[in-house]
């Protein structure tokens, strides 16, 4: 379907094209505030001409990095699509390294030299400088769990012999390397408690690479697994070895992401390359087993995923070596997540029948006869798990969370105590365990951590951060605003007590909408300094996520993709219309999807916002699943170009398709990390050429590309300070923000 021209064309260009530097008509970098660009969709643009007269005289031109152009193309369905930076995506290749370090040389001393980015850097480093604790794992009477003393680039994984016993440290990413850049990305102890599994990643890396330490005495066993991402561990309940699940090995090493995965079973004290395969799909090519094994050790529930709405469950007895599969849930019309077991009795959550969401259960002699446990209820069922005999749901109620007990015959139990409207997570154990622990936060409220006794249903404080801030001048409100489709939509604001409603207000506001994730309430240091520093900050509860179950998810994605925009352009213009800010003073930031919220906002609507922070986006939509196999498993959000209907959409809003010459687009700060193998950076390279192509204003179009870092996940402190520093010294400046007391 697809044909590319001459890939040859490629080569013959960047031969004859050198990297160097050379001006962008109209491209300058000026002080004032962003000119109006294009209207409303279908409504004429105004042009920079006409929007600038009276201003005054620009500053000198912003010279960007020549990007060079290919003759590269793709055929869709009779839509002719040019692709001029298809050579930006060779990652490894020394032209795009040199167009990388020429970005860096152009944005790196301009985002040093900015006003607060000083005060920014220094408040920064104050606010991230406070003890935490995350929710604990316990197994065998020992407790495990990371902490941070404030100080710390990465956190620490902690041991205690009791509850109250005395932590010691049991792992410390940050004596890996000096930069702090390999991260422990995951640890799960044996039932035992006597051997831990832990995973590292380098440089920001999906990759893991998993060791198994004894924890008695913290010595690392010989074991090591490689060619794992994502999927975790799970042991056996001897604590001989674990399941897990392995991608193929390419010649060089590496991991291959575009191959099969298989679950594999590892014995403690063998070489990887004996590990005994256990379970392989041999009838489809996209999808990915996981297993876990029940309490009891009695089954390996395997779970195949293939995209975010519908995945099959198969079952494979322990106790039988010569047991075949068994398919529990094989139509793939639903959602199933194993969530434990009762002896024979397996419990799932699913939307099967149940857009909400609802836990069933199933004998495993009988699994085509199931019943209801946890009714699908009125607000969405985000998480379940089985602990102390119970069944501890957890349920997104407009936008913050709420955890409700079941018995296993499904009489309620209570409502697990919350300290207010913010986020909770946890409820982690094991079916006979009668304690669990959860974690609560808010916009104002940095994590605490509770114990919860299951039988009693009482929760008790263990652990509470303080962060070296305060918090009581400002305050969260909730409100409900209406898109464009006529769609209620919930939208957090967090702003100074006594901020005047003048239309004044400098303004960050933050969306995600996709992949049935829900945004709750969370505390965060970059937000606090941003608030400390006069801005208010909104986050708006987009179509695409699960804050009320599948029907809103799916009502975010293929075709429906738009009304994510619509909702995120319609929470811009209540908080205009409603005189919390304006456009000159509204910026706007999101990461990942939510980068790509950003870029396709900003090209539809670019005269409503007064700057943009898209974070390592997906933005070429055309081309995003060639990235990887796990990119293709993006497709139940997205659709793929292959299917003419869901082409046509993606084409409709992809962002780096979408940029038009003879418009001003807004200040744009685009960040992305070139070690990022989850979204990979040429869809921030595409789009920063494209806009710096199009420009005919003097906003800057601005790229800031990390090195030894990925995705986001395991990046250390102090990286993560100075990008924010960055971000927010750029939104300080275009949205006319005055340094705060102390800035200089």
């Amino acid at each position: 379907m697809k044909n590319p021209r001459c890939r040859a064309a490629v080569a013959a260009a960047m031969t004859l094209c050198a990297l160097g530097l050379l001006a962008c008509a109209g491209a300058r970098l000026g002080g004032r505030e962003p000119v109006p660009g294009s209207g409303p969709r279908g409504k004429p643009m105004r042009t920079a001409t006409e929007t600038a007269v009276g201003m005054p005289p620009a500053a000198p031109a912003l010279v960007y990095p020549v990007t060079a152009r290919v003759n590269v193309s793709d055929s869709y369905f009779g839509t002719e699509v040019e692709d001029p930076y298809r050579w930006l995506e060779n990652l490894d290749s020394p032209q795009v390294a040199q167009w990388v370090a020429a970005q860096n040389a152009l944005s790196q001393p301009r985002l040093a030299a900015l006003p607060q980015r000083a005060w920014l850097k220094a408040r920064l480093t104050q606010l991230w400088n406070y003890e935490r604790y995350e929710v604990p794992v316990k197994r065998g009477g020992r407790y495990f769990f990371l902490h941070n003393d404030g100080q710390q680039n990465q956190s620490v994984l902690l041991v205690a012999d009791g509850l109250d016993a005395p932590p010691r440290v049991l792992f410390d990413p940050n004596t890996v390397r000096q930069d702090a850049t390999v991260a422990l990305s995951e640890f799960s102890p044996d039932v035992q408690g006597h051997v831990v599994a832990y995973a590292v990643s380098d440089g920001g890396t999906d990759w893991q690479v998993w060791r198994f330490r004894r924890v008695p005495d913290g010595a690392d066993l010989p074991d090591i697994l490689r060619f794992t991402k994502f999927w975790g561990v799970s042991w056996a309940r001897d604590g001989s070895g674990v399941y897990y699940s392995r991608y193929p090995a390419l010649p060089d090493g590496r991991g291959d992401d575009s191959g099969r995965p298989a679950v594999y079973f590892h014995q403690l004290g063998t070489a990887q390359d004996r590990d005994r395969l256990v379970y392989e799909v041999t009838d489809h090519p996209t999808r990915i087993p996981a297993g876990r094994v029940t309490d009891d050790g009695h089954y390996l529930v395997i779970t195949l995923f293939d995209g975010y709405e519908r995945n099959g469950v198969d079952l494979l007895d322990l106790q039988r070596p010569d047991a075949r599969v068994q398919r529990l849930f094989f139509a793939w019309d639903a959602l199933y997540t194993f969530i434990g077991a009762h002896g024979e009795e397996l419990y799932f959550r699913t939307t099967r029948d149940a857009p909400l969401g609802r836990v069933i259960a199933l004998d495993a002699r009988t699994p085509t006869i199931w019943r209801t446990v946890v009714p699908e209820g009125t607000t969405a069922l985000e998480e379940a798990s089985y602990v102390g005999g119970r069944i501890i749901a957890k349920y997104v109620e407009d936008a913050h969370g709420v955890a409700r007990l079941y018995e296993r015959d499904g009489r309620p139990a209570g409502n697990v105590p919350s300290p207010g409207l913010g986020g909770i997570e946890g409820f982690e154990g094991e079916g006979n365990q009668t304690e669990t622990f959860f974690s609560y936060t808010d916009y104002l409220t940095p994590r605490k951590v509770f114990r919860f006794e299951v039988p009693a249903n009482q929760a008790t404080l263990w652990r509470e951060a303080r962060a070296p801030a305060s918090t009581a001048e400002f305050v969260t409100e909730q409100v409900f605003y209406t898109s464009r489709d006529g769609t209620r939509v919930p939208m957090y604001i967090t702003h100074r007590r006594d901020m005047v409603k003048d239309g004044n207000q400098p303004f960050l506001l933050y969306g995600y909408g996709g992949f049935d994730l829900a945004l709750t309430p969370t505390y965060r240091p970059s937000v606090q300094a941003w608030l400390e520093m006069g801005g208010a900050y909104a986050e708006a509860n987009l179509r695409g996520g699960g804050e009320y179950g599948e029907a809103w998810h799916r009502a975010g994605t293929l075709a429906n993709k738009q009304h994510v925009f619509d909702d995120f352009i319609a929470a811009a213009q209540y908080l205009i219309q409603e005189h919390y800010t304006r456009s000159a003073r509204l910026g706007i930031h999101g990461r990942s999807n939510g980068g790509l919220l950003v870029g396709a906002v900003l090209t539809q609507r670019p005269e409503l916002f007064g700057a943009a922070l898209p974070a390592v986006g997906v933005l070429d939509m055309l081309r995003y699943h060639t990235a990887s196999a796990n990119a293709r498993q993006w497709s139940s959000d997205y659709g793929l170009v292959e299917d003419p209907e869901q082409f046509k959409a993606l084409y409709a809003y992809s962002p780096v398709q979408n940029v038009r010459k003879g418009v001003c687009y807004p200040p744009a700060l685009i960040t992305t990390a070139d070690h990022d193998d989850r979204v990979v950076p040429w869809h921030s390279y595409k789009f920063a050429a494209a806009l710096q192509a199009a420009q005919v204003c003097p906003n800057p179009i601005l790229i800031r590309i990390e090195t030894r870092a990925g995705h986001g996940a395991g990046k250390p402190v102090w990286m993560q300070i100075d990008d924010f520093a960055d971000q927010w010294a750029f939104l300080a400046k275009w949205l006319g923000m005055t340094a705060p007391a102390g800035a200089q």
